[in-house]
């Protein structure tokens, strides 16, 4: 049973919204008061690209966006407009309506992100990410690590890796027919339990994986299943999609049904108001590991001077990016 009441599906959306929730919607003066209550940002990391006849371009972002408003209602974080374009495993290469990012640009973009919100004072970052790019995500934070050295609590969170009891199929203990692959009965009931008005069920159509191996080799979408090669890991292993799976979909998406995503949507928004407190109740607003233990670069001295920040008789964390800017 969940720990807190959630409404699912919620009502809409809050992107053009000014309640508080994202950051870009807000001004000097709000930010400044957000920072001194709750310094914790979630950054939804989504995708564009096709997801059949039946779901939006945008299903991978709005996926988090919805689990990131949810979670910032309850716990008074805030959320980054999300970062709409991704990057993309070859086996997407050449869809119509997919746009990838190469990953050099992905990664550069995602570091100066994270740069961005550190100078503005969210030293603490849930990279929420719906698409399947997790391979992809850490190397922009560790670059930002690298390239910085400052005190910093950055986490990528896969919302599907949070409950994996919750995305698997029957056979396995799930409330699914069918394993989790793209745009099919589990992904589209997630979508149903998040944003409906965004899903036409009638258009809804059935497609199926083709794989070179025998089954037990490479592991589905958000590797439930634990089998030795990652989802990602390999090229070669089973046909792209824009010739395997033209519609956008593989797997069953006839079968999606917002009921056997509901447990899960809950068990996922409890898990990340979980991971906020637990965060802020190791390092309270304005605080951060001691800089002896996470930095050689800095003396606590030197970084509180970052902490700061230029507009407080501080400086600005750009000041010490190597190579400089």
């Amino acid at each position: 049973m969940s720990k807190h009441e959630w409404t699912i599906p919620p009502e809409g959306g809050h992107m053009d919204a000014a309640d508080g929730i994202y950051f870009q919607n807000m001004n000097m003066m709000e930010v400044e008061a957000r920072v001194k209550e709750n310094d914790v940002i979630i950054i939804p990391i989504g995708s564009t690209e096709a997801h059949g006849p039946h779901a939006c371009y945008g299903e991978d972002t709005f996926l988090v966006t919805r689990m990131a408003e949810a979670v910032a209602k309850k716990t008074g974080c805030t959320v980054s407009q999300p970062v709409w374009f991704g990057s993309h495993p070859y086996h997407h290469i050449g869809m119509p309506g997919t746009i990838p990012i190469d990953e050099d640009t992905f990664t550069a973009y995602l570091s100066s992100i994270i740069a961005g919100f550190w100078n503005t004072g969210f030293r603490k970052m849930i990279l929420l990410n719906g698409h399947g790019q997790e391979y992809v995500i850490p190397t922009a934070m560790h670059r930002f690590a690298k390239r910085y050295q400052v005190p910093s609590i950055l986490i990528n969170l896969n919302w599907y890796y949070a409950i994996q009891p919750f995305i698997k199929d029957k056979a396995h203990g799930g409330p699914f027919d069918t394993p989790f692959v793209h745009a099919d009965e589990a992904e589209t009931s997630y979508s149903l339990a998040l944003f409906p008005e965004m899903i036409q069920m009638e258009h809804a159509v059935d497609t199926k994986a083709v794989g070179f191996l025998p089954p037990g080799h490479v592991d589905s979408a958000a590797n439930a299943y634990q089998r030795p090669i990652p989802w990602y890991a390999h090229v070669g292993l089973g046909t792209i999609e824009v010739e395997g799976n033209p519609e956008g979909v593989v797997g069953t998406a006839t079968l999606a049904d917002v009921e056997k995503a509901r447990e899960g949507t809950e068990a996922l928004l409890d898990y990340i108001v979980k991971l906020h407190d637990d965060i802020l109740d190791k390092f309270p607003v304005g605080k951060l590991p001691d800089a002896s233990l996470v930095t050689q670069r800095f003396t606590q001295e030197e970084v509180d001077e970052l902490l700061k920040g230029p507009l407080n008789g501080g400086k600005h964390l750009y000041t010490v990016a190597w190579p400089p800017i």
